[in-house]
């Protein structure tokens, strides 16, 4: 099948010798949404509204910070807290708490009786951010280019069967939702393989922290480290899906 626009980030993907090739793709796409919010993209309009609506998670805002270009994120910041400021402002003019016990459930997170606005709109604030809202949406169509190639190009499942696995993360979530997309009989080859891949690398990653932990013992201090010496960043992609870069 040939490469195209859709295909080639998942297929690189799974060519990189990585601990779980979905993890890769997710920490090129990051990587490429960082750039593209400050390049010139964020004088655009339509940037700029999604930026001045969601803001940046913790996370995030602290990769954009050690950036360089530090006009480009004050820039956000300053239209995202002005918008939000005059946003609050309104919603506090009419939704101030009182000593009227009558709107105590107004007041209150989830109220039944129909929530402050206040409460959406600051949950909005806190939670949201403008490169995971981008992130997760083209990675979403990644895992749905994934299940297509599998049933479009052979060589797919080459590169599944060769894989190191993946981390917890994306394992789970590969194996929740593959019924959606396979029918019966590529379904059972895919868990198959999935399982029996990811027990065999899970197994690797245990053998190599095991003679990681051992040679800190002085008895065997002249042994090879053989593949363990980064051992603990290759589990930590396993475990939690870290990358450090």
């Amino acid at each position: 099948m040939k490469e195209n626009i859709y295909t080639i980030p998942v297929l690189d993907g799974f060519k990189d010798d990585h601990e779980c090739p979905f993890c890769s793709m997710k920490s090129k796409l990051e990587r490429d949404t960082i750039n593209f919010v400050l390049g010139p993209s964020y004088m655009e309009d339509d940037v700029r509204t999604e930026t001045n609506k969601y803001g940046f998670c913790k996370e995030h805002i602290e990769k954009l910070y050690k950036e360089k270009n530090r006009l480009g994120l004050a820039l956000m910041l300053h239209t995202h807290i002005l918008k939000t400021r005059e946003e609050m402002e309104k919603l506090l003019a009419t939704h101030r708490p009182n000593s009227n016990s009558g709107l105590k459930k107004f007041f209150t997170k989830g109220s039944e009786d129909g929530s402050n606005p206040f409460h959406s709109f600051m949950e909005e604030k806190i939670n949201g951010c403008y490169v995971c809202n981008r992130v997760n949406s083209t990675y979403d169509r990644y895992i749905d280019t994934f299940f297509f190639l599998l049933k479009k190009d052979p060589s797919m499942w080459e590169h599944l069967r060769s894989s190191k696995g993946f981390c917890f993360e994306h394992f789970y979530q590969i194996y929740s939702v593959a019924s959606e997309h396979l029918n019966q009989k590529q379904l059972d080859e895919f868990m198959d393989i999935i399982i029996d891949i990811q027990m065999s690398n899970l197994k690797r990653i245990e053998d190599d922290l095991e003679w990681f932990t051992i040679k800190f013992d002085h008895r065997f201090k002249d042994e090879p480290w053989k593949n363990s010496k980064d051992a603990i960043p290759r589990a930590m992609i396993k475990t939690n899906s870290i990358i450090n870069e």
